[in-house]
């Protein structure tokens, strides 16, 4: 109950702003975190550059600081000034929501509603307002377009409720076409592919990497062999970076 009286955030009710700029990095400047002013560090002097159109992999136990690193660059967490920058522009309350505009999240159980593949790749945009050429151009970058035209209904198919009729590997690529029919161009992947057997991982993990180089793909994985198509592994450790480096490189130690 305490909980349910904590004040809404500034920008609750503030209309779709613009997004901002993003054409060349998103920078951590000594980041640390915890979620209570007793608690323990779940981040610790954080300082990482990522690159615009890179691919960035993150593992590291449970309880490493993974999924709240990601939920901090999602603007999900509060950070203090100039933790979080975004080009040159430090991210804040004031700007979490047109630096939100950009991101889109892939996670380990996505939602999905009793309706058509068309509405849940185009999830929550009203039914007359789908763009059907935007629908059908982000199912071919997820590869998903050619199961779907074999279907009798195809865009029109009815998936059951949390997409129940899909396999796993085709919920994973519905994820996928969605994010890219937002047009977002920072994509996190949070162990969405955990629950996949090999053969289905790598197929959807081959959708992830042919996608375009323009969008920055941050993916958190227990399996560092799921990262193998990253430019820069983080393997992180009691809420600090333990050790960075390629794929190549990470393996090799």
């Amino acid at each position: 109950l305490d909980l349910l009286d904590q004040p809404e955030p500034e920008y609750i009710n503030t209309i779709q702003p613009q997004p901002m700029t993003f054409n060349y990095t998103i920078t951590l400047n000594n980041l640390s975190f915890r979620y209570a002013p007793d608690a323990p560090w779940a981040l610790r002097n954080l300082n990482l550059t990522i690159s615009k159109g890179s691919r960035i992999g993150f593992i590291g136990t449970t309880g490493s600081g993974k999924s709240t690193l990601l939920d901090i660059i999602m603007g999900l967490l509060p950070t203090i000034q100039d933790e979080l920058i975004v080009d040159d522009v430090a991210l804040t309350t004031k700007n979490y929501r047109s630096w939100q505009t950009h991101i889109a999240h892939i996670p380990q159980a996505i939602f999905f509603s009793d309706a058509t593949i068309l509405e849940n790749i185009a999830f929550g945009i009203p039914l007359g307002k789908i763009d059907h050429a935007r629908v059908r151009r982000a199912a071919q970058q997820a590869q998903i377009s050619t199961t779907i035209d074999s279907l009798e209904k195809k865009y029109d198919t009815v998936i059951g409720e949390r997409g129940i009729r899909l396999s796993g590997g085709q919920r994973q690529r519905i994820g996928i076409a969605r994010a890219l029919y937002k047009q977002a161009d920072v994509i996190i992947i949070d162990e969405a592919t955990s629950a996949l057997d090999n053969k289905t991982e790598g197929a959807v993990m081959k959708s992830i990497n042919d996608i375009d180089n323009d969008i920055t793909i941050l993916i958190v994985a227990h399996r560092v062999t799921t990262l193998k198509g990253c430019d820069q592994i983080i393997e992180l450790e009691n809420g600090m970076i333990k050790r960075r480096g390629s794929y190549e490189e990470i393996i090799s130690i």
